[in-house]
């Protein structure tokens, strides 16, 4: 009888895992880093790993994986990094790494870029918006297989908050962990002490209710390490910090279910000047206070993205040419030919 091959042997022992039963923690979990253009994914994704590296710029949907070794003789922990570059501009994407499948043992870790508070908001809103409907979607598939795997994962979400927690019923947490990570907080940290206040209790709003952890780094090496053992909780299931800093004069770190709307605090603006806000929920309001501080810029200048297809580096005459040719047609110009041939006739 011939020797198994290797992906026999791996086929059998997930078969395995499977028949063992859904309870057991298992070995694979995949972490999706989404957020603000240039906001720092790449660097923590690398120190995570380990790899001394120097970053380089996100340009679609890029993967990579870590392992971790659990004892000798013990097969090895893997960890899935995949990473979503663009800021907002490439929302469809969001729905290639997170399947049914996947679901249970998936995490999403928000990046925004604390120096640039106007582009806060939308790129947060965007960004979690999408990924939101997109697990719906998910969760709603997978019920219809394996309802017994959506309640369980209802459940571990929901153990984050104590049970007599008074927020139960004014939260909608994620039904996957979630993670908000405030970058760049060398620079935030010199914001003046009212716009800081404003960032930092919005963004604790926000994490509070989907579910989320929040918490804010740089490039210190203290506070990578923090960030690193919550990404090593999401990836590889290492047991999470119960720590909790929310003094803005300080980097914010949450851990999901222990911060509360009255500790947060109603938002930073006058009673009386709430009412005229017009708002149409807790959310909206928030948002609204947030974008009289920090208005948010042009929807084309967040969407903005370098084409690689117009990238110098890659130019190919030929296939330029006809590229602009098709944009134009598409577009409803006239082509690229039909302008050549009337300056032709023109000249003739």
């Amino acid at each position: 009888m011939p020797s198994e091959t290797l992906w026999e042997i791996a086929k059998a022992e997930v078969e395995k895992r499977g028949r063992e039963g859904d309870g057991l923690e298992i070995g694979e979990k995949s972490v999706f880093f989404i957020g603000s253009k240039n906001g720092g994914k790449t660097t923590i994704i690398l120190r995570c790993l380990d790899r001394d590296e120097p970053p380089k710029p996100t340009l679609a949907l890029e993967y990579t994986y870590g392992r971790r070794a659990k004892g000798h003789n013990i097969p090895k922990d893997i960890a899935h990094f995949w990473e979503l570059g663009g800021g907002t501009s490439l929302l469809d994407l969001i729905s290639i790494p997170i399947t049914s499948d996947n679901l249970r043992t998936f995490s999403i870790v928000l990046v925004l870029d604390l120096s640039k508070p106007n582009d806060l908001w939308p790129t947060m809103e965007n960004l979690l918006q999408a990924t939101k409907s997109h697990v719906d979607k998910m969760i709603m598939k997978l019920g219809k297989t394996n309802s017994k795997a959506v309640s369980e994962m209802r459940q571990k979400i929901w153990s984050n908050m104590q049970k007599d927690h008074p927020d139960r019923e004014l939260v909608d947490p994620f039904l996957i962990p979630l993670v908000i990570i405030g970058s760049k907080y060398d620079i935030f940290q010199d914001f003046d002490s009212e716009k800081r206040k404003v960032i930092c209790k919005t963004l604790r709003f926000v994490a509070h209710y989907y579910g989320a952890s929040l918490m804010f780094t740089s490039k210190s090496e203290a506070l990578l390490l923090k960030v690193r053992g919550v990404i090593n909780q999401l990836a590889f299931g290492i047991d999470k910090s119960k720590s909790i800093c929310v003094d803005q004069n300080k980097p914010l770190f949450i851990t999901a279910g222990l911060d509360s709307l009255s500790q947060i605090g109603s938002p930073p603006i006058p009673d009386n000047d709430i009412g005229k806000l017009h708002a149409h929920s807790p959310m909206d309001l928030w948002k609204k206070v947030y974008e009289r501080v920090f208005p948010p810029k042009s929807t084309n200048t967040l969407k903005h993205i370098k084409d690689p297809a117009r990238d110098p580096q890659y130019a190919e005459g030929e296939v330029d040419e006809m590229r602009i040719q098709k944009d134009q047609e598409n577009s409803g110009l006239p082509s690229l030919k039909a302008h050549k041939d009337r300056i032709s006739q023109e000249s003739s």
